[in-house]
């Protein structure tokens, strides 16, 4: 008998008896250096952002998501494509991740003109916090130049008179630079910039030890930054010049630095010590999976799958009704790692910016300990660049 022939109630039987269809999962591209020298930063915020997706039993906000990983290796001309790729073909609503500022100035202008979500776990550039920000980005690590503010402002506090600066030469370098000098009052003696790429500092080494400075800050990310801090030690400077660092000395790089970190000072947002019971969950959990101390790189890509999961549950996994989406990320609901959390005009944190400090821990274990909170609840330098309210 045709179903149109069937009394109302048999129909509802009939219904009842059809499969359930499965929710489509939502489509997350995740963007970061998974090759080359800087393949460890990328693989922990991949690591952080994938532990919080376990946890929430392979969902978010309840819903199935599929997350399709790609390599940038660190070229702005690749990132473009790749994430061309996830829009057009892959039809991702959401981008994650992005490592380093020049790959994120490629991937923003391109990801937020389609109403694509760009959901950032380390890069924080400052022309996308003021006047190129966007509704569709949501930055959840911080502003490129706070880590380094924070630095400036406890070297004030300690009396550091002249003081030697040296970073990369691209965004997030001129950027932490610039955040450094915003807070320190005393003399910078002199400003170094270096090739991305560049692996020896023996050279510009030198040179600092021929100013005789109260200290140094450096910020070097990612393999750089382990050789940096070594040849830093060889030459002699470490006994006798505080070095203050960026992306230098963190769970990426630790194990390898080991008792050659020592003393190193770091400016960050986040640190395994951290009070908030969040945090302690989730350095227990990385441990326990990869068998490792976790990052910054990972804690806030953690807490972006954190954010995601609350946001996406929000709108019950309908992550096309833009508006409504928008406005579960900006509440942003959801335990961070770090404490406290909101977002600021411009979707970038307003949050605590912490000193931590290399040690021996009470196992005899070379760790971060937090040292000092000269920064709290603080919003970054160019939000009122940016037009959203």
């Amino acid at each position: 008998m045709p179903l149109k022939a069937l009394p109302a109630a048999a129909l509802l039987a009939v219904a009842c008896t059809l499969p359930a269809f499965a929710q489509a999962p939502v489509k997350i591209g995740f963007l970061g250096e998974f090759s080359g020298p800087q393949a460890g930063l990328g693989q922990d915020m991949y690591d952080g952002f994938m532990l919080g997706i376990r946890q929430a039993g392979g969902k978010l906000g309840g819903v199935p998501v599929e997350v399709l990983r790609e390599d940038t290796q660190l070229k702005p001309d690749v990132a473009v494509q790749v994430a061309r790729k996830l829009i057009e073909k892959d039809k991702v609503p959401i981008i994650a991740g992005i490592t380093f500022s020049n790959i994120m100035m490629s991937v923003q202008p391109l990801a937020t003109r389609r109403e694509v979500f760009v959901i950032g776990t380390n890069a924080g550039p400052s022309p996308i916090a003021g006047d190129k920000c966007s509704p569709y980005q949501f930055i959840v690590s911080r502003q490129g130049d706070q880590q380094a503010e924070v630095l400036g402002k406890y070297a004030t506090q300690r009396g550091y008179r002249r003081v030697v600066m040296m970073a990369p030469n691209y965004q997030a370098g001129k950027d932490v630079l610039a955040g450094f000098r915003r807070y320190f009052k005393n003399e910078v003696v002199e400003e170094i910039h270096t090739p991305l790429d560049q692996f020896d500092f023996s050279a510009e080494l030198s040179r600092v030890a021929a100013h005789k400075p109260d200290a140094v800050f450096a910020f070097y990310p990612g393999s750089p930054g382990v050789n940096f801090v070594r040849q830093y030690r060889q030459l002699g400077l470490a006994e006798r010049t505080p070095l203050m660092s960026v992306a230098v000395v963190d769970g990426v790089s630790l194990p390898a630095l080991r008792e050659a970190a020592l003393g190193v000072l770091l400016g960050s947002t986040w640190g395994p010590d951290l009070p908030a019971e969040a945090n302690r969950r989730f350095v227990s959990a990385f441990e326990a999976a990869y068998g490792r101390t976790p990052s910054e790189y990972a804690a806030t890509s953690y807490d972006a799958a954190r954010l995601l999961d609350t946001a996406i549950g929000a709108v019950k996994g309908n992550v096309a009704d833009k508006p409504a989406f928008m406005a579960a990320l900006k509440a942003a609901r959801f335990d961070s790692v770090r404490g406290n959390f909101k977002f600021g005009n411009n979707h970038f944190p307003i949050q605590d910016l912490h000193v931590f400090q290399v040690v021996r821990d009470g196992e005899n274990q070379v760790a971060l300990k937090t040292v000092e909170t000269p920064m709290k609840g603080v919003q970054d330098a160019y939000h009122d660049g940016c037009t959203m309210r």
